[in-house]
């Protein structure tokens, strides 16, 4: 008897910004694929955003391995392409029956079923354990109104939305599917000749930001992974697959003092040797000042910290919970430890005007970041602020929800300052600020470290594309630097 067999694929969708720095692990494929084929399916995974490679390509992947089942996940402005490679897999084989999960899937799930004949399922929330019980059903006749979180369309032609499925209690031990990827895609750019991984150390975030996907999808719930599991983890990718650069995705890592400093103590401990990138809060940064220390010595090199705005009625509107003068505070620290800083600043909303725009360009140099962008405001169509920002919205396509384009036409400017706006910011700082900064640093590692991120920001990247920048348009002092470094 033939064993079922499901191809996982990342739609070929690009966004500027999101791959500057290097090409990311789909760790969300990995995580379903290693539940099913733990269950007994047949799996691979066909990473067709990181290899850069389109629908014919997509269809001769499909066409050679033959599945039964067809899954991608969807975020908002993947929602295009998404439908295109399920309508891809119908076009190869009608028979292929077809899957979409994540967050715009799970909560557009009407909208994406009238878009398409081509969409079998949705999985709804948490994927593991559905994707797992739905190729049951699929598979075997069983009754697919007694799968939790899945919704299909019935014989009558209405849709079928079962109930929502409780969360997994325990993250621990769970299958991961790392051998089915293309280790050779995987590269962090700013460190030359790495290989980068991705480790979700926890699932969820307990804030109520208003602009935000994730706590929608998790239900503003926190859940955590042991600290002797996640080194384990990290382990077996440094040994077994060459890892030595690795992303915590977590939104939200470190709530839980006691957990994130016994982790920090065991990636001493061990040895663990990676360099790793991460997101926190800038309260558990200031919580930490006494063991920040442990932070660099663990292998954290590089802490987003997600400022959002530098008025504090931006962020009270929404809902960030967070201060201005945590926010300057934290990033301060962090460079006194030698970690690189990043942040970002959200710009577009209805009432922005390029003077309040100056200021936030001036405030975020004030903060003094290492890295710093510049995001239009992307109203996801299922966040707390849609219904505000609606009225505003002049941008329909998905696939320019990327934080990049702008959406939002704010009531004093048009689409285009707007979007000239934050290039501008970009150019500012990156051209100017940086130049400062790189001028000043000390530390040799964290200097190549600048360097080669400024140089991949502003030559390969959407900045280039907007204004034709070039290395001849860069200021002398940062081209001698470069040229320094580089010598």
């Amino acid at each position: 008897m033939r064993i079922p067999r499901i191809l996982f694929i990342t739609p070929p969708f690009h966004a500027g910004v999101v791959e500057v720095a290097g090409k990311w692990v789909p760790l969300y494929l990995v995580y379903l694929a290693g539940a099913a084929r733990k269950a007994g399916y047949h799996v691979a995974i066909y990473d067709a955003m990181t290899k850069d490679v389109s629908y014919p390509e997509i269809e001769k992947k499909i066409r050679s391995y033959k599945p039964d089942f067809v899954a991608a996940s969807v975020f908002t402005s993947t929602a295009p392409d998404a439908i295109e490679v399920i309508e891809t897999a119908k076009k190869v084989d009608p028979n292929i029956r077809t899957i979409l999960g994540g967050v715009h899937a799970s909560f557009m799930y009407d909208e994406m079923f009238s878009q398409t004949k081509a969409l079998d399922f949705i999985v709804r929330g948490e994927g593991e354990r559905t994707i797992v019980e739905l190729l049951d059903a699929a598979t075997k006749g069983g009754d697919l109104a007694k799968v939790q979180g899945i919704v299909y369309r019935r014989d009558d032609g209405a849709l079928a939305v079962t109930p929502d499925r409780p969360l997994m209690q325990d993250l621990d031990n769970q299958p991961m599917a790392w051998d089915l990827l293309d280790w050779n895609d995987y590269h962090y750019f700013i460190i030359p000749g790495s290989r980068l991984g991705a480790v979700d150390t926890s699932r969820g975030c307990d804030k109520e930001c208003t602009f935000c996907s994730q706590q929608k999808f998790w239900g503003r719930k926190w859940r955590s992974r042991s600290p002797e599991d996640i080194v384990r983890e990290l382990l077996e990718l440094r040994d077994k697959f060459g890892v030595d650069v690795v992303l915590f995705t977590d939104d939200y890592p470190t709530p839980d003092r006691q957990r994130w400093e016994r982790l920090l103590d065991l990636l001493i401990e061990k040895q663990v040797g990676q360099y790793i990138l991460m997101e926190t809060r800038a309260a558990d940064i200031i919580r930490d000042e006494d063991i920040l220390h442990k932070y660099r010595k663990a292998g954290i090199i590089h802490i987003y910290v997600g400022t959002e705005a530098t008025e504090q009625t931006s962020l009270d509107y929404i809902k960030k919970d967070l201060s201005l003068e945590e926010s300057k505070k934290a990033l301060a620290l962090c460079r006194k430890h030698g970690i690189i800083t990043e942040t970002s600043m959200i710009l577009g909303f209805p009432d922005e005007t390029e003077e309040s725009i100056a200021r936030t360009l001036e405030l975020a140099m004030e903060f003094n970041p290492d890295m710093a962008h510049f995001l239009a405001i992307a109203p996801w169509p299922y966040a707390d602020i849609y219904k505000d920002l609606e009225p505003f919205i002049e941008v329909r396509d998905y696939r320019k929800y990327n934080l990049i384009d702008p959406i939002i036409k704010p009531r004093n400017m048009t689409l285009q300052e707007l979007d000239k706006a934050i290039v501008d910011c970009y150019r500012a700082f990156y051209m100017n600020r940086y130049a400062e900064m790189m001028l000043q640093e000390r530390d040799e590692f964290k200097k190549k470290y600048m360097v080669t991120a400024m140089k991949l920001m502003m030559s390969n990247s959407f900045i280039k594309k907007k204004i034709g920048a070039t290395m001849s348009e860069m200021p002398e002092e940062v081209r001698r630097i470069i040229e320094s470094v580089e010598t």
